[in-house]
């Protein structure tokens, strides 16, 4: 049983899809008139995570994230680099979609932009006209909030203690806000301004409101009511808000059976160490692909699962350095299992197995105990951490036998796979390097020293070999005494960034770079 802490109940309850076996998630999608900051990230990680663990539990999840490919700060951005609204959407969504393979984040299986709804968002606009919820303007249209009575229901917040939204001023010096019948009432869609992009709607010429997009959108794709909506704790008033009264008002009935939100992304202050709003304005503004620079995804990812979805992450570089370090041991544990697999001999065991597969059973068991509670990550990566432990102490012989090879797999292959829950994929670092990204030079460093083919082709396949030449050349040279040799052989691969460890079953290379 999957319990999550539903915002609009303010308790955890029991997941309970609509149709049994099957999750509908609409989690909001970036605004695309930049690249996306960490604190963006936060979010999108967070949920791809939820995601990937609904999966492994099993359920067919149909996940739905929007594109805003139309908007105000589109718009103004357009206008400051002179040119079109489109061309600024198209770069950043591409871009948008980078970083997020980048970090590992799946693909939704629809992404739907603002851009190509238009007509079902006009739809949705005029079944609130001719429901009394919304009214026309000289080509303007709002939202009646009066007219939902449990508005505020996901916020908390009472209707009659609310103030309206920020006035705006038309071209004529009029103010938007003196248009309307309630000051709490908001744009469904917006009449056209010179030069700005718009569609043809029976209110006129013009573009859709923010808020109006998820609901047209997650209607379209997932019908109502789906299953979760998802988003950052920023969204709950008045996006999220607005998408409930919008949408409920429109179809009369709920709109997401469940809302679960992302805690927020504070930095730390560089000099202090205190947890920090991220803004322009204290210059510790991140954008993720600038943290890309310094971190590598999977650390970033690794720090984001240290902290519970739902609560403030502290983001700085001795977390960062932290994450780094505990991701580090646990790919240190799957090379050395690696090893030890590929050269294990006959004889009597040598690792405790039946303590060893106790240990991946119980880890299963506690790892989705963590992540049924409201997807407790922290908990459930201190399992993985448990179950390295385990591995650990099983290959701190040095050595296997045989029939130590199957009870080892396990845990090696359990270690993998619940860390791919996580989308932290720690197979690419168990698997012996097959040298494509092994330096040029290590052909040069061979040939000289190790007699190996100079005319070979520079691919993964003979730089991996040409190391294997170099660490026969250099046993046979100790064997033999030739410690110039040996030391000349051992100086080159370190020159370029490979670490060499003797072992009782031989030297064995890893690359540092």
């Amino acid at each position: 049983m999957i319990k999550l802490y539903d915002t609009m109940r303010r308790r955890k309850v029991e997941l309970d899809p609509i149709t049994p076996g099957k999750v509908g998630m609409y989690v909001c999608g970036p605004t695309v008139y930049n690249r996306i900051h960490i604190g963006n990230a936060r979010t999108f990680i967070s949920f791809d995570i939820i995601r990937r663990y609904l999966e492994y539990r099993g359920f067919d999840v149909t996940f739905v994230q929007n594109v805003t490919d139309v908007d105000d700060k589109i718009i103004k951005r357009a206008n400051e680099e002179g040119r079109s609204a489109a061309e600024v959407a198209a770069e950043y969504t591409q871009a948008f979609i980078s970083d997020m393979h980048a970090v590992g984040v799946k693909d939704p299986t629809v992404r739907p932009k603002a851009t190509e709804e238009i007509d079902t968002m006009i739809e949705l606009v005029q079944r609130l006209i001719d429901e009394g919820h919304a009214y026309e303007v000289e080509g303007d249209v709002y939202f009646a909030v009066r007219s939902y009575p449990a508005y505020g229901k996901l916020s908390g917040r009472n209707i009659d203690e609310m103030e309206g939204g920020h006035r705006e001023l038309r071209a004529d010096g009029q103010g938007l806000e003196d248009r309307k019948r309630d000051a709490l009432d908001f744009a469904l869609w917006k009449a056209a301004k010179p030069g700005e992009p718009s569609w043809e709607s029976p209110w006129g010429q013009g573009r859709p409101g923010w808020h109006i997009e998820c609901s047209a959108m997650s209607h379209k794709y997932l019908g109502l009511p789906f299953d979760i909506h998802g988003g950052g704790s920023d969204l709950v008033f008045p996006h999220h808000e607005n998408e409930i009264a919008q949408s409920e008002a429109a179809y009369g009935c709920a709109f997401s059976q469940h809302w679960m939100h992302s805690g927020m992304l504070q930095i730390a202050n560089a000099e202090t160490g205190e947890a920090e709003k991220m803004s322009k304005s204290l210059n510790n503004f991140l954008l993720l692909h600038e943290a890309l620079d310094i971190v590598r995804p999977e650390a970033l990812r690794m720090l984001m699962l240290q902290t519970h979805y739902r609560s403030p992450l502290v983001f700085g570089d001795v977390r960062l350095a932290e994450a780094d370090a505990a991701l580090t041991r646990i790919e240190n544990a799957m090379k050395n299992a690696e090893w030890l697999l590929q050269s294990a001999e006959e004889g009597d065991s040598l690792v405790d197995t039946e303590a060893l597969r106790a240990a991946v059973a119980l880890a299963r068991e506690s790892f989705c105990a963590s992540m049924d509670d409201d997807f407790n990550a922290p908990e459930a990566l201190g399992v993985v951490f448990g179950l390295v432990g385990a591995l650990n102490t099983a290959l701190a012989g040095g050595a296997l036998a045989e029939c130590d090879v199957p009870a080892v797999e396990q845990a090696r292959n359990a270690v993998g796979e619940l860390m791919g829950v996580f989308g932290i994929d720690v197979w690419g670092v168990a698997v012996m390097d097959e040298g494509g990204n092994y330096p040029d030079e290590v052909m040069d460093l061979a040939a000289r020293l190790a007699g190996f083919d100079a005319d070979a082709p520079v691919n993964g396949l003979f730089k991996k070999a040409a190391v294997d030449a170099l660490l026969e050349a250099r046993a046979a040279a100790r064997k033999a005494k030739d410690w110039g040799t040996a030391d000349a052989v051992r100086d080159g691969l370190t020159g370029l960034g490979f670490v060499i460890e003797d072992t009782p079953q031989g030297a064995r290379v890893t690359f540092a770079g």
